[in-house]
């Protein structure tokens, strides 16, 4: 694509932004801001016993370019596995809003990518303190026994 046509892309995104609402029972949801610039977004995700993403939104507020990438990113990460999503990068954002505007604004350009990837560790997180605890409970349960 042509510069212009990732500004229409972009454009596109902030004005009609794809999955922009609050997840209802979202299996883990996280914000993350920009100081820099105001930005503010949260991310929410939906995983299946696979591990994979089943539902995605986000809300925020901001800049185009960050709120353009929060619809990009919960439309390219739908169906995605945790795996996945943690193996993009900038290059991912470079690809889907062109290298210049990557470049120029990239904490703005990777805000909903970052807050995903760190909603994934937390969900991770979440889910090995739960196993933890349970493991925990069965041996004082077994020990009591």
């Amino acid at each position: 694509m042509d510069r212009q046509a990732y500004i229409e892309h972009i454009l596109d995104h902030f004005q009609q932004p794809r999955n922009k609402h609050r997840l209802d029972g979202a299996d883990v949801q996280l914000g993350g801001g920009n100081p820099g610039c105001g930005d503010l977004i949260t991310v929410y995700l939906k995983v299946d016993g696979d591990e994979r993403i089943e539902e995605v939104s986000f809300e925020g507020e901001g800049c185009t370019i960050s709120q353009a990438g929060g619809s990009i990113i919960s439309e390219l990460i739908a169906g995605m596995t945790l795996n996945e999503i943690k193996e993009l990068g900038t290059e991912t954002m470079i690809e889907e809003m062109g290298e210049d505007i990557v470049r120029s604004r990239v904490r703005c350009a990777t805000l909903a990518l970052g807050t995903v990837q760190a909603a994934v560790d937390l969900l991770r997180r979440e889910r090995q303190r739960a196993e933890l605890g349970q493991t925990i409970k069965d041996d004082a349960a077994a020990f009591e026994n």
